[in-house]
């Protein structure tokens, strides 16, 4: 019997910090109409995202997976680098 496990999440955002070690904060910005006046207002939201080869640095736009726990807040993994910073 074959199970196919469900699609992951991904998102695209950008990396604001590469301080840690195999770990990046992507900020990923979101635009959601007010409720009431109709207007586009931006959200951010950051992830801690694992990167195994510190490939990723400030700056640069990723792709990121869901994954299962790394650690108490790391749960999305870094896919690919889509564009570098300059």
């Amino acid at each position: 019997m074959s199970e196919e496990r469900n699609e992951r999440k991904t998102k695209v955002g950008k990396v604001v910090s590469d301080k840690m070690d195999k770990t990046v904060v992507v900020a990923v910005v979101d635009l959601e109409q007010h409720p009431l006046y109709k207007k586009a207002v931006k959200k951010t939201v950051r992830f801690k995202a694992h990167d195994e080869n510190n490939d990723a640095h400030t700056g640069d736009t990723v792709s990121i997976m869901e994954t299962r726990p790394l650690s108490k807040d790391k749960r999305w993994r870094v896919v690919e680098i889509l564009g570098r910073a300059k």
